[in-house]
């Protein structure tokens, strides 16, 4: 992302804060992240610092890609740097394994602001093919209009859609100053706008329904049931969303279904990559192991199980998944459970 919005303007200022100091080397010196995309050049006008406080001064925005398990700990300790105007656009997609809180909850209370501007961005976009500008669609959430208003025209592109409502787009200041922490029209109302809750959810959640397509396809179980599993998990992320005050037109858009399609379907998704080497018969603690990025599903499918408590729905394929993550269940134990729950009525 900040590739992308440092391509879009020359004279903007784009600063990402990292922890790796050799990282921040690379960036700074070569124009390369050498431990992620090391093939991509990245714009003369991304600079990098491992300073909060540099970062963070005069910045206009900031894109918060931390894994959600770690931005508690991260926010609280740059807090005393952030401006509480200073707006948030999350890109983390999960939920925080003993609170139960989106990102829409962690981050103006780690900030001690709950006034702090926020808004998530969502849908189907793998950062590679991001990386390679192929087109996109993305989604645009907060409660705030004129926010999501603004993050539309910062980020939209020849190459990069972002659903809000019907505006007119501008090309975005060249005087922004940004900070990272590092198709088709969705039919977008005032409502699913503002809809924070039902873009998180689908955002979490479908990280875990990944995990279940992974472990279908691992197993070789065929094409029947890898339709079959995905059509229900879409159902329980719906039913729990709206449980939670979700809109069900989110979670058959962009950051719902769409990104549910692309996580469940494709080997580029880490999620299913753990999943299908579950399905295969490796240990968790070994593909994790192996692992130099975060599979947010791993950790938000804890939280699963409480939320099914909590709002009294169910979801079978879904607390499956966290039951085979704690070792609770075997894949093919989950399998034959899943194939003896009751015949239903389908109903429209």
């Amino acid at each position: 992302m900040a590739a992308h919005v440092a391509n879009r303007k020359a004279q903007m200022e784009v600063s990402m804060l990292v922890r790796d100091p050799a990282v921040c080397r690379s960036i700074n010196e070569n124009h390369f992240n050498y431990k992620y995309f090391p093939e991509h050049k990245l714009p003369e006008n991304v600079t990098a610092t491992s300073d909060a406080k540099t970062a963070l001064l005069g910045a206009d925005y900031c894109l918060h890609a931390v894994p959600v398990q770690f931005s508690t700990s991260f926010l609280e300790g740059i807090a005393e740097h952030v401006d509480p105007g200073l707006p948030f656009i999350s890109l983390s997609k999960g939920l925080e394994l003993n609170t139960l809180r989106m990102m829409s909850q962690i981050i103006p209370q780690a900030l001690k602001n709950p006034r702090q501007p926020f808004s998530a961005l969502s849908g189907p976009s793998f950062a590679l093919e991001l990386m390679n500008k192929l087109p996109t669609a993305m989604v645009v959430a907060s409660k705030d209009k004129k926010l999501a208003h603004a993050v539309q025209q910062l980020l939209s592109c020849s190459h990069l859609r972002i659903s809000t409502s019907s505006i007119s787009i501008t090309a975005a200041a060249p005087h922004i100053r940004l900070l990272f922490f590092c198709s088709c029209d969705e039919v977008v109302t005032p409502d699913n706008l503002r809809d924070v809750t039902g873009v998180e959810i689908a955002g979490a959640l479908k990280n875990v329904l990944a995990i279940a397509a992974g472990i279908v396809e691992g197993m070789n179980l065929g094409n029947n049931s890898m339709a079959a599993l995905v059509a229900q998990g879409c159902s329980e992320i719906r039913w729990l969303a709206t449980k939670m005050g979700g809109k069900p037109a989110t979670i058959t858009g962009l950051s719902g279904t769409g990104d549910i399609m692309l996580t469940c379907f494709v080997n580029l998704s880490r999620n299913k990559r753990v999943g299908v080497r579950l399905g295969s018969g490796e240990e968790l603690e070994d593909i994790l192991s192996s692992m130099n990025q975060v599979a947010e599903g791993v950790s938000t499918a804890g939280a699963v199980i409480a939320l099914a408590q909590k709002y009294n729905v169910k979801m079978p394929v879904l607390t499956a998944v966290a039951r085979i993550i704690d070792s609770e269940l075997t894949p093919k134990k989950a399998v034959l459970e899943l194939m003896s729950l009751p015949q239903v009525i389908q109903t429209p």
